[in-house]
């Protein structure tokens, strides 16, 4: 039995200690290459290196990523048709720099084979930097100190700083370090150990979560060129025609003498120092790289531009580089961090989790957030809907300036969009649902390109920002127009449907729930297109009013006319929305409840994730869900159902839901809190808390899960300390776990910075600076002002029911802490009443 860090905690303590600000591992091993290599990987949102070992071997998938640098590739449909994605797009594997081999006496070192007296890995929270430290005690029985350094920068976007040292110990030997830029084609040489179409338990089969494999060249050679400190190499992405140039540059610090040998060609620039090492004298290797990347420039261009960068730093010094690292972490830390007393082991996780949506996105600027931000394949490297449900709200409170950049992005890829729409004979725009390049590349329409609830996603997360900041010049210059044209494409896709009292509805489209496609009335997705049309009303006629000349140029740019104004705004008040008088719940769709419920209790766990088990139309056939799609409905636009709809709603379907989704979790926890299930609430946030840390899913080696991490701010602050912000207007109705003290965290609201502290007996609200702050606590209003904090008891946590719901797999409280089911179905009595009223009868 391994040692573990209490509550709900699935991580073997021996091998990962618990540290509040650091991941540590203290051995090594070969058997989770892929977990490890995502876990300790670093990043800033434009350029990711994966935690592979600096000798370059063994490995499960070498990766070095820059966010948006893509190849394309054609679609081959089995049976065409009209409309279908043509091209895809995958991230490329960029030339990789991390690779450092060191020799002693001809010896190299491998870490599985190795003989290591010492050994530990860190990354840090407090300044994003990965180091390793460890003893090798070569086949000679000479001990040598290796220590290393890896960060991706956040003061300087294109550049990775990496440093090398190796000491001597017992005795003098011959040294050799060879540090490469390295063009491995997507990753795979002779050392790694991946199976591009593994499953979750690594045998051979399909998993649509996995990236294609770019069977021929991607990167065509355009230039190499080595000096005697720095090195050069560019290239063009085949098809996509994308061009990358990535510099290095070298500088040894050793008393040691020494000779350096320096060579270049199209896929390979090394650097070898060849050292007589005395024992005790060290040796320490600075590698500087630069990686440019556009999707035309060329590459002598891209050149020069890492010539520069390389410059700035030989001027300012590769230590002022990891001392500005610090400070961005600091700052990232002070308006970002969630504390949770008490309980060491959910803070590292936490940290851990939040660490992460920095490295995705911090320095994402003029590209969006992927997936799997810039740490794995996995997803292709596709941008989805994730970024503006799960990732926006936490950098809206928190980095509201990273916000307003992925939101540009999206306003960027308007004039695809649009093509899109038209495409699919629409008006108004349709954002693509999944892409890197602003076209749409989902192969798979049915659970793709059918999902046009991201139009009201991207809508909702526009609001959101412009609620919670102020920011309304955004809105006026570039957010309207997103605005103006989703709401056109849902007013074309909808239609009038009755007599007396027509209702508009909307019909084959694919809610957040891949595993019930091509559906009329997704509750969902007519929920949140309300909303965006009511939105797109309401900002036109804000505009119109209190900005008249922006509002003429919005006429003219975009051909607007007062009645679309007045349709969008009637077809939001007549919006269909499913309801069973019966079963007193919302159908997730329109024909959701005719169907048989999927037996999840008697599905083996060997089956699980459903669809890579069974047929789409075996799944299409039964009520079971993939992901919260009727229960995310419920927390985005909350205020418009009551308590008992959301109940009831929430015991109908969490025990049909399986979590096969990563998303899932933090949304069901965030409501199950609302709704009184507070243990169950509890446990869903420890089964998104862990979602890589413990490979919960089976496929953490494929990157991080960019989306999950975001979702564990929220189900902290929505869920537990209960904030609500419709419309703008902060509310809190707080649901702290009963095993917590307390959860502290910032927010920043309208150019304000708050500190909002959660106790069993009060919240307390302190303004940090800005100006007041208002907000209301369980129905009652208060401002919060400078000077004395806002202290408000609470006579309560909230609702708790004790019954049992869930059928997702959850980290349980076994001592050998497997996952365990809870299983259930919808309650059979209300399904024969609600059969019985269908049917005319009492």
């Amino acid at each position: 039995m391994h040692a573990r860090g209490g509550d709900e905690d699935p991580l073997d303590r021996t091998r990962y200690p618990i540290d509040e600000w650091a991941l540590r591992e203290t051995w090594y091993s070969a058997d989770d290459l892929g977990v490890t290599e995502t876990l300790f990987a670093v990043g800033n949102g434009y350029l990711g290196m994966r935690g592979n070992p600096e000798e370059g071997r063994e490995t499960h998938a070498h990766g070095t990523f820059v966010n948006g640098f893509h190849e394309t590739w054609q679609i081959r449909h089995a049976e065409e048709a009209f409309g279908f994605a043509r091209t895809g797009q995958t991230i490329v594997n960029a030339p990789d720099v991390k690779t450092i081999k060191l020799y002693v006496d001809d010896e190299p070192l491998l870490l599985s084979v190795a003989d290591l007296e010492e050994y530990e890995r860190t990354l840090d929270y407090r300044d994003g930097v990965l180091r390793r430290s460890l003893i090798w005690r070569t086949a000679a029985g000479k001990r040598v100190r290796v220590e290393s350094r890896r960060m991706t920068s956040l003061e300087h976007r294109h550049l990775a700083v990496m440093t090398f040292d190796v000491t001597m110990l017992d005795g003098d030997a011959p040294v050799a370090i060879s540090s490469q830029l390295l063009n491995r084609q997507d990753g795979l040489d002779e050392y790694a150990t991946q199976s591009l179409g593994a499953g979750v338990d690594g045998n051979a089969t399909f998993d649509p979560r996995k990236a294609s494999a770019l069977t021929e060249r991607v990167l065509v050679p355009q230039s190499h060129w080595a000096g005697d400190r720095r090195m050069v190499l560019s290239w063009r992405c085949k098809n996509s025609r994308m061009t990358l140039a990535v510099g290095v540059d070298h500088t040894i610090e050793t008393e040691n003498t020494y000779e350096e040998l320096t060579h270049a060609e199209d896929d390979l620039a090394k650097k070898v120092y060849r050292v007589r090492a005395e024992q005790g004298k060290p040796i320490r290797i600075t590698k500087v790289a630069a990686y440019h990347s556009s999707r035309g420039v060329p590459t002598r261009e891209l050149v020069d531009r890492c010539r520069r960068t390389l410059d700035r730093v030989r001027e300012d010094g590769v230590e002022e580089c990891f001392a500005s690292q610090r400070r961005h972490m600091e700052r990232f830390w002070e308006t970002s961090d969630v504390v949770v007393a008490g309980h060491p082991a959910v803070q590292q996780a936490i940290r851990w989790n939040l660490l992460q949506v920095a490295h995705a996105s911090l320095r994402v600027e003029t590209a969006g957030i992927a997936a799997k931000g810039v740490s794995g394949s996995g997803y292709e490297g596709h941008y989805f809907w994730d970024s503006e449900i799960y990732v926006l709200p936490f950098l809206t409170y928190t980095s509201p300036w990273v916000a307003r950049g992925a939101l540009r992005f999206r306003h960027q890829m308007l004039p695809a969009a649009r093509r899109r729409a038209r495409e699919l004979s629409q008006t108004g725009a349709l954002f693509p649902w999944r892409t890197i390049s602003g076209e749409e590349a989902s192969a798979y329409y049915a659970a793709g390109t059918a999902q046009y609830h991201i139009n009201a996603d991207i809508a909702f997360a526009l609001c959101k920002y412009v609620n919670a900041t102020g920011d309304e010049d955004f809105m006026v210059r570039e957010g309207i127009e997103i605005l103006v044209e989703t709401a056109r494409m849902w007013e074309d896709l909808g239609f009038w449907l009755g007599r007396d009292d027509p209702k508009f509805h909307i019909h084959g489209v694919t809610g957040p729930d891949e595993y019930n496609t091509v559906v009329n009335n997704n509750l969902f997705t007519n929920v949140m297109a309300r909303d965006n049309l009511r939105q797109a009303a309401w900002w036109c006629r804000r505009v119109r009013e209190q900005r008249p000349d922006a509002y003429e140029r919005l006429v003219r740019h975009l051909e607007l006319e007062e009645a679309e104004i007045a349709e969008w705004a009637r077809c939001a008040e007549n919006m269909y929305i499913p309801y069973d008088e019966g079963l007193k719940v919302h159908p997730q769709d329109q024909h959701f409840l005719e169907r048989e419920v999927w037996d999840l209790a008697a599905t083996p766990m060997e089956k699980r994730p459903l669809l890579l088990h069974y047929h789409p139309l075996v799944i299409y056939r039964f009520q079971v869900i993939k992901q919260a799609d009727v229960i995310a409905a419920l927390f985005l636009h909350g205020d418009e159902f009551t308590l008992e709809d959301k109940r009831a709603d929430f015991e109908y379907y969490d025990p049909i839901t399986t979590g096969d989704s990563t998303l899932s979790a933090v949304v069901q926890a965030i409501v199950a809190a609302e709704v009184g299930y507070a243990d169950l609430a509890l446990r869903y946030f420890y089964a998104g808390l862990y979602v890589d840390l413990a490979n919960l899913h089976g496929n953490a080696s494929d990157g991080v899960h960019v989306a999950s991490t975001g979702g564990v701010w929220s189900a902290l602050v929505y869920g537990f300390a209960g904030m609500r912000d419709y419309d703008g207007d902060l509310t809190f109705d707080p649901r702290l776990p009963v095993t917590w003290t307390s959860i502290e965290f910032p927010l920043q609201y309208r150019g304000s910075r708050l500190r909002v502290l959660l106790e069993r007996e009060r919240i307390t609200f302190t303004l940090v600076e800005g100006d007041p702050v208002p907000l209301a606590v369980r129905g009652t209003s208060y401002e919060v002002s400078a000077g004395e904090p806002v202290v408000v008891p609470l006579a309560d946590q909230g609702p708790v029911i004790t019954r049992t719901l869930g059928s997702m797999p959850l980290i349980g409280s076994s001592e050998e802490h497997h996952m365990v089911y809870t299983a259930g179905v919808p309650d059979p009595d209300r399904r024969k009443k609600a059969a019985a009223a269908r049917n005319g009868s009492a």
